[in-house]
């Protein structure tokens, strides 16, 4: 029986499985593959006590979600954020069940996150907090189990600090149980940019099937972090003005295009509200922009039914994860605006994440120019499967890319005899 869901819930775990409901319905799969398909195999909730800078001893909670390895050792990453919650966790860990599957890559999905705010932790702290929760969780994780990598305020010296402790406790050094690494132990040149660069390509693509050039074309990002900031720069090089960004503290906004090295410079030295009063905008309004490409790269549900109609934008290319509720999904479907979805837009940094374990595992380490080519090959091929499976379906392209990937796995599945 279909669940069912009140109008406009927002819980990202009800939202995961009405997109993975539509897309099997589309499929004709059986009841108990989609059951499986509803749940995580195994999730992991911790507690873990940590010696505080003033000498006390703090316990922070955590959580670990594996959905399903049938194609592979499950992937995805660790965020610290003081809102982390265990369906959020379990919901992200079935999205990259479906983003690695989109773009062919063998993996299963993982997420994991640490219920604090790092802003407020010293380096010393965040060094403790990092370490503990890896020991925590370091029985269930590995380079042929489960293998993490950075999310929402973790970095690659996080992900180092991670890297060694699992060393330690397994007396070896292993590179390939964690990705997004600095690169004098195992990281992978490009793997900052990825995310972005992937995002970009499928713009690219996208831009070409609306037989509209991207030079000149206007660009309004919500979030200036990697993805937002670095999709920014690729665009302006490509020729795009962007006309509008912003960060936690507020929105800027110049319709003849901003000046992305000010703006960069004002991210890393003051606040991108310096950039002048007179650009200033609501957040919220940088969204309804009337823009050729949108980017959300800040955090979920940026997009509800509360502002979907006013929506302008030709694109909206998913740089962050569940940007658009479901209700809002169908609006812009209605008004005819093209998304490429969190599973596609997104995967760029689980692709490069995919080169960094494999570069691990051999020991061998390829070219920045390497890794850049591989990744546009494996992003315009998932980007033209699911333009293709679109039309196939007679729908939109998320579920399209939810065909794909759900294909995939219940294959997969198969093949192993669960099902």
């Amino acid at each position: 029986m279909p669940m069912i869901v009140t109008k406009e819930n927002l819980n990202p775990y009800e939202i995961v499985k009405k997109q993975i409901e539509t897309a099997a319905a589309k499929l004709g799969l059986e009841p108990h593959i989609i059951e499986i398909l509803k749940r995580p195999m195994r999730v992991l909730s911790v507690s873990f006590p940590v010696k505080m800078d003033d000498g006390s001893i703090r316990v922070f909670e955590g959580y670990r979600a594996q959905h399903n390895d049938a194609l592979g050792p499950t992937k995805g990453g660790i965020r610290f954020h003081p809102d982390v919650t265990l369906d959020e966790v379990k919901a992200l860990s079935m999205w990259m069940s479906f983003k690695c599957a989109v773009v062919g890559l063998p993996y299963g999905g993982g997420k994991g996150g640490v219920i604090c705010d790092p802003q407020t932790l010293s380096r010393g702290e965040l060094e403790r907090v990092s370490r503990g929760f890896i020991e925590a969780i370091s029985q269930i994780i590995g380079p042929d189990k489960d293998i993490p990598a950075p999310d929402v305020y973790t970095n690659s010296q996080i992900m180092g600090w991670m890297m060694d402790t699992y060393s330690r406790i397994n007396q070896s050094f292993s590179p390939g149980v964690i990705t997004g690494k600095p690169l004098i132990i195992g990281g992978s040149k490009g793997r900052n940019e990825a995310t972005a660069r992937g995002c970009v390509i499928t713009i690219q693509e996208a831009m070409k099937k609306l037989g509209r050039p991207l030079k000149d074309a206007t660009v309004a990002i919500q979030g200036f972090g990697n993805a937002g900031r670095t999709a920014a720069k690729l665009l302006a090089e490509l020729g795009c003005k962007i006309v509008a960004v912003s960060d936690s503290k507020g929105a800027i906004y110049d319709p003849n295009g901003l000046d992305i090295a000010k703006v960069e410079h004002l991210k890393d030295h003051h606040a991108l509200l310096d950039y002048g009063a007179e650009y200033q905008i609501d957040p919220s309004a940088l969204l309804e922009l009337k823009v050729d490409i949108l980017i959300p790269a800040a955090l979920e549900n940026a997009i509800t039914s509360k502002n979907a109609d006013q929506v302008q934008a030709k694109i909206i290319a998913e740089a962050a994860n569940g940007p658009i509720s479901p209700d809002a999904d169908r609006t812009l479907t209605e008004k005819g605006i093209i998304v490429i979805p969190d599973i596609l837009a997104n995967a760029g940094g689980v692709t490069v994440s995919y080169f960094e374990w494999v570069q691990n595992l051999m020991n061998y380490y390829w070219s920045e120019e390497e890794v850049n080519k591989k990744l546009a090959n494996i992003m315009v091929q998932s980007f033209h499967a699911v333009y293709e499976a679109a039309e196939e379906h007679e729908t939109d392209l998320r579920t399209a890319a939810y065909i794909i990937s759900l294909k995939r796995i219940t294959e997969a599945m198969k093949a192993r005899g669960w099902v």
